[in-house]
């Protein structure tokens, strides 16, 4: 499995408006764009720094497992996401070693990636994601 960098830092919000504001405002982090994630129920917000990005996450419904995590956990670090070059090939990899994924077939990200998520269990408490871009292996 090949680990290129950290992609991007999730950071769950209850309003993304006002979190926006944060990073703009008072850091001076340029909007990469907002969108919006239907199969997730969230809209984000890309916040490039450098090679990594900020996601802002805020729900759009209270069925949202964002939603479910600022209820428990408050607003805050959602996940951490890697950049592999292969999904496949790193979720396969990952199964045969027995760690605990709650994807175990990639599906559609912001930014037309392709995303699975490793479960906190298995990680000792982050949400990791491993996330593929567009042009890279398995596309």
């Amino acid at each position: 499995m090949k680990l290129t960098n950290i992609d991007h830092i999730g950071i769950a919000v209850s309003n993304l408006g006002e979190s926006l504001a944060f990073w703009q405002e008072m850091l001076g982090i340029e909007l990469h764009g907002i969108e919006e994630v239907v199969d997730q129920g969230v809209r984000t917000a890309f916040l490039p720094i450098s090679e990594t990005e900020i996601e802002l996450l805020e729900p759009m419904s209270g069925q949202s497992t964002v939603a479910g995590f600022i209820e428990k956990h408050g607003e805050g670090l959602h996940h951490i996401a890697i950049r592999v070059d292969d999904i496949e090939a790193a979720l396969q990899e990952l199964k045969a070693r027995g760690v605990r994924l709650i994807d175990e077939v990639p599906r559609r990200g912001a930014g037309g990636t392709r995303i699975a998520f490793v479960h906190p269990k298995a990680t000792h408490g982050v949400l990791l994601e491993l996330c593929e871009r567009s042009g890279t292996a398995g596309e």
